[in-house]
């Protein structure tokens, strides 16, 4: 079973090359599922036709399904949504406020992770393509199990067996169902971390970066790929989209010469990783047959389910007195990441963006002696106390 998430900045075409990517999965005998975790929609305009929130077969091996945060509450978050719920009425929250602010940041993420381990336990399909929300949107679904533990731990601290204890009283004396709520987190926490570890096997996984030759949305890109590597996530391809073709286009003289600097720029930096091409089709992309047209340009005749590149993010060797850690994060500079030691775990600050990387247990008794950058590495020597 294959998974492919597409991410990159908004607007770049994701969900054309994701739809593109899926048709060809389909034409080559794979049953595939495209399904979009994006609110806003795309996938429907870009079919030109309303899909539903389940899967609907609209071409030979080839389903599709829009994700709708609602529907999906109702079906998997429905104790821990009533729990939300009855907390807001009990602090006298009106009935409409308290059903929007039941809705909490995370879970419309968490919705979409459980579908994706739902279809991975039932292997109905052979490849599921996502088409993800911009990048931002896509980090905070891939780090979703360990932000939204924190959050509960947060919210309802004590231990397991006093809050279910408890949580039988209150759901009697206040009628906020805590008990529930508790029971189906755990079991929601559980399948969280299925999928997670499916999404870091790069047998399996493939995250495709999609940009097009512009310098603010190739930036983009080389940011999300940076914090995609130092979160142990697989990027097998970049997709160029929306290149204008250079023949006759004097009016985007300037244009089509950076276009080309830009290209070279992608080629350069992004080496090993495979790069594919789409170019401008002069019009708007929405239908079989328009998709099919990109599909056709980016892979030829080539199965796009297959993995394309997988690399070695993590490697740990033996050094004099200890082990060096090397963490592969490139486009980065020295001065925009901190780390620090606690135990076991290494605690990785990037800009806004933060990895804890848990070692083998000999790192409990090592001290952190020394790390330095040299792209595209983080080098790390840790040092018998």
């Amino acid at each position: 079973m294959r998974f492919i998430l597409f991410t990159g900045k908004g607007g770049v075409g994701k969900t054309t090359v994701a739809a593109a990517t899926a048709i060809n999965s389909a034409e080559k005998g794979h049953k595939t599922l495209l399904i979009s975790t994006d609110p806003a929609h795309s996938l429907s305009d870009a079919f030109n036709q309303k899909l539903a929130p389940e899967p609907e077969l609209i071409k030979e091996n080839l389903w599709c399904m829009e994700f709708d945060v609602y529907y999906s509450m109702k079906k998997y978050w429905s104790n821990m949504r009533e729990l939300i719920y009855s907390v807001f009425r009990f602090k006298g929250v009106k009935n409409v406020i308290a059903e929007e602010l039941s809705v909490l940041p995370g879970m419309e993420e968490g919705a979409a992770f459980l579908w994706l381990e739902k279809f991975y336990q039932e292997k109905q399909f052979d490849v599921i393509v996502i088409d993800s929300a911009p990048t931002g949107e896509t980090l905070t679904l891939l780090s979703l199990p360990q932000a939204i533990k924190s959050w509960f731990t947060k919210a309802f601290p004590g231990q397991k067996f006093a809050i279910k204890t408890v949580g039988k009283i209150v759901r009697k004396t206040t009628g906020v169902p805590l008990d529930k709520g508790y029971d189906e987190m755990q079991t929601l926490f559980d399948k969280l971390e299925v999928i997670q570890k499916v999404f870091l096997d790069p047998k399996m996984t493939s995250i495709r970066i999609v940009c097009n030759p512009e310098r603010m949305v190739i930036q983009e890109a080389k940011r999300a790929f940076s914090y995609l590597q130092l979160y142990g996530y697989n990027v097998d391809a970049l997709i160029i989209n929306r290149i204008y073709p250079s023949e006759g286009q004097i009016f985007f003289k300037d244009y089509l010469r950076n276009q080309r600097l830009y290209i070279q720029e992608i080629e350069e930096d992004f080496q090993p990783v495979p790069i594919f091409k789409a170019f401008h089709q002069g019009v708007e992309v929405f239908g079989i047959d328009r998709i099919s047209q990109i599909k056709n340009e980016l892979y030829n005749n080539e199965d796009a389910s297959q993995v394309f590149y997988k690399d070695e993010a993590l490697k740990i060797k033996e050094i004099k007195d200890g082990y060096a850690v090397k963490l592969k994060i490139p486009f980065i500079k020295e001065y925009e990441f901190s780390l620090k030691k606690f135990g076991d775990e290494l605690v990785i600050d990037i800009n806004n963006q933060r990895k804890s990387l848990f070692l083998p247990n000999f790192a409990n008794y090592m001290k952190l002696s020394h790390y330095e950058y040299s792209e595209p590495w983080l080098i790390i020597e840790l040092v018998k106390e």
